[in-house]
């Protein structure tokens, strides 16, 4: 990393807007090849990178309600780039959102329909969908920004990925965050091969999620809904991925308190899963520069996670089942090679006779 990346108080910036001072993360060095980009929340790049482009092409105006269904971060960072530009903003949201979010989100001045909790993470993001499918046909001036399938949402993470090319030094680079949306790792990792730079890429996934063929399990004690999906989503374009990992709760917990208690790093359950699976992934490949996608703080989950920080595991006992096909995959955590092959059948939209080619979309200047 370049000396002095980070400015000093006297030439510190003075932001405009709090949406420009949270979406720019510190890059911090873990272990030598080990990187961590740690967010507060790294959702902004997304929504603010597309209400941006929204109002360039004249999709929403000022005034306008933008409305979309949420787990938790995403939810904030819509809300804030909605305060930034003049918009109003309502929120389908999880039952995995907690009363410090609702509280953000209203002190902010968005609504909120919060859904029932629900007996599975499937029937939550149905519900959710649903609702928002009714309040479209009541209120067909909302602007429905569809985090999961609209492609604009990976516009924003150019900027970050200027921000790499001029902070981290040349060379080739992995990148290993959680699939989620699938716009941050996808958005990000396109800009930089893009770029020039040789990049590999490395998804993180909960075990029952559609989205990289681990449906059949089911992680009882798992609260990171926002790493996978239980319903494809059209923002993940499985070719740009070449490599995935797959881990349980408790494989994610120990990579979350084992980051804090090593480098004093407190951040969320992605970022400790990823974390977790960089480290196994630059022991192998030594000398090449592994880049950790932080993309929260571990706030919402002190009472769950790091209250129990005593049980643990440790991290440095801890390694994957290389796998070679989705029929070897196993809890508590599996390893495939990927190889920027297509979607599985189950994680392919009802409308795709085949997945989506990776689109071209217009990137923000």
């Amino acid at each position: 990393m370049r000396a002095g990346a980070r400015q000093s108080a006297a030439t510190a910036t003075v932001h405009e807007h709090i949406t420009d001072a949270v979406k720019s993360p510190d890059l911090i060095r873990l272990d030598g090849d080990v990187v961590l980009a740690r967010f507060e929340t790294m959702k902004v790049y997304a929504a603010l990178g597309a209400v941006r482009s929204l109002l360039r092409r004249g999709r929403v105006v000022p005034g306008q309600t933008l409305v979309d269904s949420s787990s938790g971060i995403y939810a904030v960072a819509l809300a804030m780039a909605c305060h930034r530009y003049g918009l109003r903003c309502h929120i389908v949201a999880s039952t995995t959102v907690d009363a410090t979010m609702l509280a953000q989100l209203e002190i902010l001045g968005a609504t909120v329909d919060r859904m029932p909790p629900s007996q599975s993470l499937r029937l939550d993001q149905e519900l959710r969908v649903r609702h928002v499918r009714r309040l479209l046909a009541e209120r067909p001036d909302f602007h429905w920004m569809r985090q999961y399938h609209d492609a604009v949402h990976h516009e924003g993470y150019r900027e970050f990925a200027d921000l790499l090319t001029a902070s981290l030094p040349e060379g080739p680079l992995t990148v290993v965050g959680a699939v989620g949306t699938g716009a941050s790792t996808g958005g990000l990792a396109r800009a930089l091969r893009e770029s020039g730079r040789a990049v590999r890429l490395v998804g993180i996934q909960p075990f029952g999620s559609v989205t990289f063929g681990s449906e059949q399990f089911s992680d009882p004690e798992a609260i990171i809904a926002g790493i996978g999906s239980s319903i494809p989503f059209g923002n993940v374009h499985h070719e740009l991925y070449d490599t995935v990992h797959w881990l349980d709760f408790r494989h994610a917990m120990a990579g979350a308190v084992g980051l804090l208690r090593r480098h004093a790093v407190f951040a969320g359950l992605s970022t400790g899963a990823a974390h977790l699976a960089a480290s196994w992934e630059a022991e192998r490949n030594p000398g090449r520069l592994h880049l950790v996608l932080g993309a929260d703080t571990g706030h919402r989950y002190a009472e769950r996670v790091f209250t129990r920080h005593t049980e643990a595991l440790d991290p440095a006992g801890l390694r994957p089942r290389p796998i070679a096909s989705l029929e070897a995959l196993r809890p508590p955590w599996s390893v495939m090679e990927w190889g920027r092959r297509a979607a599985p059948e189950a994680a392919r939209l009802p409308e795709q006779g085949s997945p989506a080619p990776v689109p071209t979309v217009e990137m923000l200047p």
